[in-house]
């Protein structure tokens, strides 16, 4: 079955540089669109989607309906500050989107680019976490906007590490007049203060195209897509983006011209509309931090004012980005996320909602306080995540009963099929790749077998020890492969890893 997708960007930044940062439009996350359907479905979609393009002709530019139509202003509370002369394109777009259109997006920190290749040379360890310090810093630097350290980024780079630890001693003593709320940040800084005399500075700023197309193709991989075609929004001469798409292993990728093929400006329209309202979401819940004070940000109540055709629109976006095609990989983002977790949450909690007149009859006042802690619950459960360093197998959707693991082992979906480790009395020696769980708790245990990967079950007795080890690995701390001792001796089971 061959699948055709098309790629275009927002928010795109072709240099990273200190006037890009300080210009009044400068938004920090790159955004990405890919949209596509199975081949045989092409006619039916453009049809379709020509349609509504003919619909709205008065917005064209330059022959083109583009996501430039689309201005952050009308989204200032939101969905509720569209009138009903605006609504209705966003009405339209989003009805576009059903079970046959294939949506992936991407929401990337330029800031974490930069602060990823300041760090490039320190690792996860049982010691440190270096992932959570490089979220805790891009965060700072996003919230805070410490004028001295961008400006060391971009035009003073040898001095950055100093302005950065100034920065952070500065703001531990100011986080003191609330340490209720600043308990963990101050940690965090203060674990950050320890491990900054080494940092390197990059050679370049120039943005990476790369992140965007890795987890594209991890999205192919687990819809077990072989056969594709990905076109992308010609951009110029040097062609950065397609050669990102060809460099992380991408094949068939061509540049052609948005005017050409409606799937390019499909995606542009995506990820213009998921840009637009994470804008508004960011500029909402900024605080300002100018005296030093710290204080809860919360939306306006005005976000909540909903009738049921804006409400409406909330829930049909919610059904296209959480429901519709509901693969791991629909979207993709790097270590900082606060705001596409901010916008995943949003839809959610629309979507709770059966009627307008159910927000408007409870409490309307209390609403931004009900949205923020979801969306502190939905944090908290993104930092989890973040701390688990263990690899994911992605389970392939297709008609067989197994996948391969990362090993290159045999795992049966229905990890009750899966064969028991052949333990016998006394000792058993085995040569242990990797070890893991399955969905639903089982510990599992890879072996090298006749220098094959073999991957068994493992007696309900060795939970513990299978807990204890892949919590080293997600620490950083690898413990295999070895050889590991597994002993049933008088009715006990025993291991050691030698």
């Amino acid at each position: 079955m061959k699948y055709i997708f098309f790629y275009d960007e927002t928010e795109h930044s072709r240099k990273i540089n200190y006037e890009t940062v300080t210009a009044n439009n400068y938004y920090d996350n790159f955004i990405t669109g890919i949209v596509g359907w199975k081949a045989e479905d092409d006619e039916c979609i453009s049809d379709r989607y020509l349609a509504f393009e003919s619909k709205y002709d008065y917005r064209k530019k330059d022959g083109e309906l583009k996501s430039q139509t689309m201005k952050v202003k009308d989204f200032r509370l939101g969905f509720a500050s569209l009138n009903n002369h605006t609504i209705e394109l966003y009405e339209d777009l989003v009805s576009l989107f059903d079970e046959k259109i294939i949506i992936y997006f991407s929401v990337f920190s330029k800031i974490e680019y930069v602060i990823s290749q300041l760090f490039v040379n320190y690792h996860n360890s049982m010691f440190v976490d270096i992932d959570y310090m490089k979220y805790s810093i891009i965060k700072a630097i996003n919230v805070y906007r410490p004028q001295n350290v961008i400006e060391a980024i971009y035009k003073e780079p040898q001095i950055f590490v100093k302005e950065l630890r100034s920065f952070l001693e500065d703001r531990i003593i100011k986080n003191q007049a609330n340490t209720a709320l600043k308990e963990h940040e101050n940690q965090a800084f203060q674990e950050i203060l320890l491990l900054l005399e080494d940092t390197e500075v990059p050679e370049t700023l120039d943005w990476s195209y790369f992140a965007p197309f890795d987890g594209f193709k991890k999205l192919l991989t687990e819809m077990n897509v072989n056969e594709y075609q990905l076109m992308i929004d010609r951009e110029g001469k040097e062609s950065h983006t397609l050669n990102s798409a060809k460099n992380v292993g991408l094949k068939n990728v061509i540049e052609e011209d948005s005017k050409d093929y409606i799937g390019i400006r499909m995606a542009d329209m995506l990820a213009g509309l998921i840009s637009r309202l994470m804008q508004s979401l960011k500029i909402s819940l900024t605080g300002d931090y100018k005296d030093g004070k710290m204080k809860k940000t919360l939306l306006d109540s005005g976000w909540f004012a909903l009738n049921q055709r804006q409400l409406d629109l909330y829930k049909k976006l919610y059904r296209v980005i959480c429901e519709i095609n509901d693969y791991w990989y629909k979207s993709f983002s790097g270590i900082y996320s606060d705001d596409l977790v901010a916008f995943v949450a949003l839809l959610q909690f629309m979507n709770q909602f059966s009627d307008a007149d159910e927000i408007r009859n409870s409490k309307i006042e209390m609403q931004p306080e009900y949205y923020n802690a979801f969306v502190c619950e939905n944090l908290n459960e993104r930092y989890k995540i973040m701390r688990n360093k263990l690899p994911i197998d992605p389970i392939v959707e297709d008609d067989k009963n197994y996948f391969y693991n990362q090993r290159g082992a045999m795992v049966y979906k229905n990890i009750n099929k899966q064969p028991m480790l052949p333990l016998h009395s006394g000792q058993n020696e085995f040569y242990v790749l990797s070890v893991g769980f399955s969905q639903n708790g089982t510990p599992l245990v890879t072996i090298s077998e006749n220098d094959k990967p073999i991957c068994y079950r493992l007696p309900n007795e060795y939970s513990d020890w299978t807990m204890t080890v892949a919590g080293f690995s997600s620490m950083g701390e690898r413990l295999f492969p070895s050889k590991v001792l597994f002993s049933l001796i008088g009715g006990r089971y025993l291991v050691d890893i030698l």
